[in-house]
């Protein structure tokens, strides 16, 4: 059995309102964006802002993740304690946004519970795919 691999493209700067309010409308901004950066900031207490790169992933899934060449070090309410990238930070703050949000009513719960299954699925691909995993399970 061959497995394809799942592409990951950042999103240039002058598609980036187009792309999010394809997939989430209004919600982006009203709901989404905050509940990325305010999941980032409790799992990850080092963490204080920074502009986020958005990913197109060839399987339809969405994730931003801070532009930054720091690794964090995080703690989870799941007890995992470690260390992540700027990018599985990123990942793993869209996987509890998009969870978190998926438990809403009308298109944003819809469309946040498929982002989330969508991401997951890209992340076995990661290189940091253990560390995200241990932090969102």
């Amino acid at each position: 059995m061959i497995t394809k691999s799942i592409t990951n493209t950042i999103v240039p700067e002058s598609e980036r309102l187009a792309f999010v309010d394809k997939l989430f409308g209004i919600s982006y901004v009203i709901k989404l964006e905050p509940t990325v950066f305010t999941m980032a900031e409790r799992i990850a207490p080092d963490y204080s802002g920074a502009y986020w790169i958005f990913h197109a992933l060839g399987n339809g899934g969405f994730y931003m993740a801070p532009r930054l060449d720091t690794e964090f070090s995080i703690t989870c309410e799941n007890g995992y304690e470690g260390k992540l990238s700027p990018d599985a930070l990123g990942i793993t703050a869209c996987l509890y946004a998009f969870s978190h949000l998926s438990f809403g009513d009308g298109r944003l719960a819809q469309v946040c519970a498929e982002q989330y299954h969508l991401l997951r699925e890209y992340l076995f691909e990661h290189p940091e795919a253990k560390a995200i995993l241990r932090a969102t399970d």
